[in-house]
């Protein structure tokens, strides 16, 4: 839409101009001005917007102003040495004077004239046609919010003379122009709900002498049929925004709840306390423990009891990424931003995260030029993507979770102390399995009952012989591990019972048995393992080989007759 394009544009677009624009009111004061003005001028940019126009170079103006009754003139002036061509002309709504638009051009080293008048008058008239196009509404009210000036006619089709000196909350749905008037502070671009309708709006104060005595609130299209129009699609593209984040957030979901860490021993459960009482705050949180220990399952509970459920919960691993591509995968980039990358972007982990949680895993592993940007992030909360140069707000709780000693890292350089510190905020470190062994029957329980789900499978007892084995062993790789061993065992075993035999070899040559209990076992192993390949050769043959009918025979799922036919070495293609 045209006039979309005008909005959204009209600052680029004036500083894109060459010559120096700057637009006054009727009391002498800059309202914009573009970059091109205030280098010509050579005073900074925020202090034009303050300053009285006569303290720039209003004095000049009257007097050249004296000489030229027109309502546009042009004439050279000299400011700080510069000899400057000015053109001045009105800015009108309609037969009403708002103001004047001032145009200059450093012609201090041009000799020229007539290629910068030529130039100058361009630029005039590309200003002149943006305000011409634009549909404008504006309201003016006092310090206590009561309307004093009113041009929404159009808008609200409500006349001017029914509005004055009425309070601007009683008029406009949803306005928080009474509010600025207060506070003093602008809000551009906002969104406000007119008439049933999302319009885009802004509001400025007025000040005068330091004190604010105002405010001026507008809306600017071409139409009002336009603006609505544009209201409609701004509503459909908020909902659609809307459905797209939904289900984002379902595919970055925590998994698991408090419930899912499966404890008797008192310090695990006191860690469990401390992990539900940070919850439900936004501090940073830096979990430690061994592989295996369960370091993610904590992090995604910990998501799942904060005001921040609903939102994502992303992971990344810090180790598994080259360093090359890590600040891509966790700020995104804009698109063109280096070769290979997509023409329209790509989102990063943190903005997918906003609003919800994101746990950087293995973040010892981060190097170190990527730990000062996370650092930035964390004492900022604003990022910028790669390839960006407008740093993007965030909103997001960031969890830290690693297997190596920081502390350490850091004597060894390979971590930042500052951002340790960042990080070290709540600190929950998770103990090894082989110091809380009277938590592995528990886990054993719930690890067979998971896997029976995930199998297809009627869960399975384990033996007083195979709880000792499993219980007397060490278990360097931890909850992992046990499930690793676990699995094999419901896979192999014949029986409704996990025995010693089912278990890892490994396991049995490292922890000793005793002698007559493993000699009955390696019997009792040879009687299964015959009656297994018996049982299966037999259902195959039942079956003409179609293996998935010989495992519903066997009451196995078929995965696991795979595996049992493998490991016995069978030739089915002999039956």
């Amino acid at each position: 839409m045209e006039n979309d394009k005008i909005h959204e544009n009209f600052d680029r677009v004036l500083d894109m101009v060459f010559n120096g624009v700057a637009i006054f009111d009727l009391r002498g004061k800059i309202s914009f001005c573009n970059n091109s003005f205030a280098e010509i001028i050579g005073k900074d940019k925020d202090i034009l917007m303050v300053k009285d126009f006569s303290s720039i170079f209003q004095k000049k103006l009257e007097k050249i102003e004296e000489n030229h009754q027109e309502n546009q003139f042009t004439k050279e002036i000299q400011i700080h040495h510069k000899q400057l061509l000015c053109r001045v002309t009105p800015l009108c709504v309609g037969e009403t004077a708002i103001g004047k638009v001032v145009v200059i051009k450093d012609i201090t080293k041009e000799k020229d004239a007539g290629y910068q008048l030529k130039e100058l008058k361009e630029s005039v008239e590309m200003i002149g046609e943006l305000f011409d196009n634009a549909y404008y509404g504006m309201v003016f009210v006092d310090h206590e919010g009561k309307i004093v000036k009113w041009n929404y006619e159009k808008l609200m089709g409500i006349k001017e003379k029914d509005v004055l000196n009425k309070y601007v909350e009683d008029v406009i749905e949803n306005t928080r122009l009474h509010i600025v008037a207060k506070t003093g502070e602008k809000e551009i671009g906002s969104i406000q709900k007119i008439q049933g309708h999302d319009m885009i709006t802004s509001r400025v104060p007025i000040v005068k002498d330091g004190k604010v005595i105002g405010a001026a609130g507008t809306v600017m299209f071409k139409d009002v049929k336009e603006l609505k129009a544009l209201a409609k699609k701004l509503e459909l593209l908020v909902s659609t925004v809307d459905r797209y984040k939904r289900e984002i957030t379902k595919f970055y979901e925590a998994k698991y709840t408090f419930k899912h860490i499966i404890s008797e021993n008192r310090h695990m459960l006191y860690l469990k306390e401390i992990a539900r009482k940070v919850a439900q705050g936004n501090s940073t949180v830096l979990i430690q423990g061994e592989s295996g220990t369960g370091k993610e399952i904590f992090a995604h509970a910990i998501h799942n009891a904060s005001l921040r459920k609903y939102g994502s919960f992303v992971t990344i691993n810090c180790a598994s990424i080259p360093k090359e591509l890590l600040e891509a995968e966790l700020f995104g980039y804009e698109g063109g931003a280096f070769t290979g990358a997509k023409r329209e972007g790509k989102l990063g982990k943190f903005e997918l995260a906003n609003e919800g949680t994101i746990l950087l895993d293995e973040i010892g592993a981060m190097p170190l030029e990527m730990q000062a940007k996370l650092l930035r992030v964390l004492e900022s909360h604003e990022f910028d993507r790669v390839g960006g140069t407008n740093p993007l707000k965030l909103d997001v709780r960031i969890l830290a979770s690693t297997n190596e000693n920081l502390e350490e890292a850091i004597k060894k350089g390979t971590f930042r102390q500052d951002l340790y510190y960042r990080l070290n905020v709540i600190r929950i470190e998770i103990p090894p399995l082989r110091e809380r062994k009277e938590d592995i029957p528990l886990l054993t329980k719930y690890i067979i009952e998971n896997l029976a789900k995930e199998l297809e499978m009627v869960p399975k007892e384990v033996t007083s012989q195979a709880m000792k084995l499993l219980s007397a062993y060490d278990w360097p790789g931890n909850i992992r591990e046990l499930g690793n061993a676990l699995e094999r065992g419901m896979n192999v075993s014949y029986k409704d019972k996990i025995e010693l035999e089912d278990l890892p070899e490994y396991l049995l040559k490292k922890i000793p048995v005793e002698k007559e209990d493993q000699e009955k076992s390696l019997k009792l192993k040879d009687i299964i393992a015959d009656a297994e390949i018996k049982g299966i050769l037999e259902a195959l043959k039942e079956s003409n080989g179609n293996r998935s009918l010989a495992a519903e025979k066997l009451g196995i799922h078929r995965t696991s007759l795979y595996k049992k036919i493998d490991a016995y070495g069978l030739d089915i293609k002999k039956i």
